[in-house]
């Protein structure tokens, strides 16, 4: 009986690997050992990373909405709770975009934040 080796199917997925690697420096793109050792770092750094963006964004958007609150002369945590207890339910990527696009529709939202807080 013949040798049967499962070459092509070995081939096709050792190459799938150097193919995902293809930009690599060094011997990262060429060799297989060392492409399937980056390719395998290379997907957790992602998946780890996908989480990290979400946080980043989130102080990015904080940080925006903080300083422009502070320009209408109420600090960023009193913001927050004036919106919470005006039922105004606007997320922070929104209100960031508010902050950097139309100052005075922000100034408005922190009127409405500011007049909350006297209420209570």
């Amino acid at each position: 009986m013949p040798r049967s080796t499962n070459a092509p199917a070995s081939r096709r997925r050792r190459n799938k690997f150097v193919k995902l690697a293809s930009g690599y420096r060094g011997s990262r793109h060429r060799l297989y050992k060392t492409a399937r050792q980056a390719v395998d770092h290379s997907g957790q750094y992602a998946y780890r990373d996908r989480k990290a963006r979400k946080r980043d964004f989130r102080r990015l958007w904080i940080a925006r909405i903080n300083a422009a609150t502070r320009r209408c002369g109420m600090p960023y945590n009193r913001f927050i709770q004036g919106l919470r207890q005006a039922n105004i339910d606007v997320n922070r990527k929104m209100l960031a975009e508010i902050a950097a696009t139309d100052e005075a529709r922000f100034s408005e939202l922190v009127e409405l934040a500011k007049a909350q807080q006297a209420g209570s």
